[in-house]
């Protein structure tokens, strides 16, 4: 789901103020009078990719002129060919030429989490495994990056700590351990509130399994021990969910589909995804 407006246009103002600063003085020394002629725009799809955040470069270049026409030929969540038209812009060329970078970047840097996220999910088609992203990303971009994993077909894991309980190595160190973080925990928390735990060994998924979790992670465990955790966890509490994740490739993330896991999670398809390439080209 696009996060509305009023919570992404201040993100939006902030970067465009970053680009323009004092002024655009390029722009501004083609048209000094501020009387800049009406023209089009188009952006063309440089890769095979997916694209993702057109309504937001939309949004960009709506903030800057509200006048300014911009409509999408692709969509979001299409797959495009380098070559493809993705979206004509018409109005001021003063405008288009301001909003240009911003627009351009936040969409290509998305339209690679999107493309990214596509490779992942079509890997494990066909099982009943979810993939999920995570909080590794930029800050001030995650609501944005998070929306392009979805546009790519992953699941949202948190936005933030305020989401859910997510009881880690560190808390567990902290603790003293998993049965002691998860007594704390629900003892200051809203009943609605759902409370993962990560574990590393044998010994804590049968620790974990005595707690009645809602998720229990299976964090960079073996093939083989992640099968016996999975069969303990289904023995034990089948109504828990199971999450893998650490160190998750496009190499390994079908084999941990097929053991039969609830969700996959991992960021790469944030941390390790590539820009789709996309240009802008004047047609005055």
């Amino acid at each position: 789901m696009l996060p509305p407006f009023v919570v992404l246009d201040p993100l939006l103002a902030e970067w465009l103020r970053e680009d323009i600063g004092r002024g655009d003085r390029s722009t501004g020394g083609l048209f000094p009078d501020g009387n800049a002629p009406i023209g089009k725009a188009v952006w063309i799809a440089k890769a095979d990719g997916v694209v993702a955040g057109l309504t937001i470069a939309a949004r960009v270049f709506h903030l800057l002129d509200a006048t300014v026409q911009f409509v999408t030929i692709a969509r979001d969540g299409a797959a495009v060919k380098s070559g493809d038209l993705l979206a004509e812009i018409n109005g001021s060329l003063a405008t288009l030429l301001m909003g240009e970078r911003v627009a351009l970047n936040l969409v290509m840097r998305l339209s690679g989490i999107a493309s990214a996220t596509a490779d992942y999910v079509k890997a494990i088609a066909g099982t009943t495994a979810h993939l999920v992203d995570t909080r590794k990303t930029i800050p001030g971009m995650r609501l944005l990056e998070k929306y392009a994993t979805s546009v790519g077909g992953a699941i949202n894991h948190r936005y933030g700590l305020d989401d859910a309980v997510m009881l880690k190595d560190n808390h567990i160190a902290a603790a003293g351990g998993i049965t002691e973080a998860v007594k704390r925990v629900r003892e200051h928390i809203p009943f609605t509130t759902s409370i993962e735990v990560e574990t590393e060994s044998i010994a804590q998924v049968k620790e974990a399994v005595t707690l009645n979790l809602d998720v229990i992670m299976l964090d960079n465990m073996p093939l083989d021990m992640m099968r016996e955790a999975i069969a303990i966890v289904r023995d034990y509490s089948p109504y828990t969910k199971i999450e893998a994740s650490g160190n998750i490739t496009l190499n390994s993330i079908a084999q941990i589909a097929e053991l039969g896991v609830d969700y996959i999670s991992t960021s790469a398809m944030v941390t390790r995804s590539h820009w789709l390439d996309i240009s802008m080209r004047i047609r005055a």
